[in-house]
């Protein structure tokens, strides 16, 4: 069983920037391909951003791209999403997610067979 314990959620400004982690725990961090996900009331669940299992290889969603980034370290069985220029539509609960799996589609929630407990972020305008 492996558990994902994520930090960093929390209130910020539009423009302002903010930083969650995600530790690993139960295997070998550098076996899982990582995953963010985030989810608005009311709305379905969407893909934030995903890292191979090396970290040299990375994915954005659109609505991110330019001021997300995703990284990990793998010594520190930890995965990262930098927020940058934050608006209120980011406003979500953010999950972070592993995977096991070989996919074509890393966007895609059935790509991962580990999630964390999600991390409220909030921006205010």
């Amino acid at each position: 069983q492996v558990q994902l314990v994520e930090s960093g959620g929390g209130l910020v400004q539009a423009g302002g920037s903010l930083r969650l982690s995600c530790a690993a725990s139960g295997r070998t961090f550098s076996s899982f391909a990582m995953g963010w996900f985030r989810q608005a009331p009311g709305k379905e669940r969407e893909f934030v951003a995903t890292v191979r299992r090396s970290g040299g290889s990375t994915s954005y969603a659109d609505s991110v791209k330019g001021r997300f980034t995703i990284s990990r370290d793998n010594a520190k069985n930890t995965v990262y999403l930098e927020m940058n220029d934050l608006k209120p539509e980011d406003t979500a609960v953010y999950y972070c997610a592993a995977s096991t799996y070989n996919v074509a589609d890393w966007s895609k929630a059935y790509a991962y067979n580990y999630w964390g407990q999600g991390t409220q972020v909030t921006v205010s305008s």
